[in-house]
């Protein structure tokens, strides 16, 4: 996902276990040998690709809205990247 240090776009995420310690929501793509966090461009389409996603038991995931800087920041200090994905699961961009 491009950086726009203007923006005033935000995406919704998902976090795991929501409180002091909670994490992005994290996943592996073998094909690319890449660790992406899925972003989604409407609450809508977050909820609607959330049952297709593989999660761990027992971990709480809630959705959330985060501004785009701010999901770069923490993927970038991680070694992730963030990765667009529609209400399907696919990636639409990266």
């Amino acid at each position: 996902m491009e950086k726009n240090n203007n923006s005033d776009e935000w995406v919704y995420v998902f976090v795991c276990d929501p409180g002091p310690k909670e994490t992005y929501f994290g996943l592996y793509n073998e094909e690319k040998d890449l660790n992406f966090i899925p972003v989604f461009r409407s609450r809508d389409e977050a909820n609607d690709c959330f049952l297709e996603l593989p999660r761990k038991k027992g971990v709480k995931h809630e959705c959330q809205a985060v501004h785009v800087e701010e999901i770069n920041e923490a993927a970038d200090k991680n070694g992730f990247v963030v990765a667009i994905v529609g209400s399907d699961g696919k990636i639409i961009a990266e």
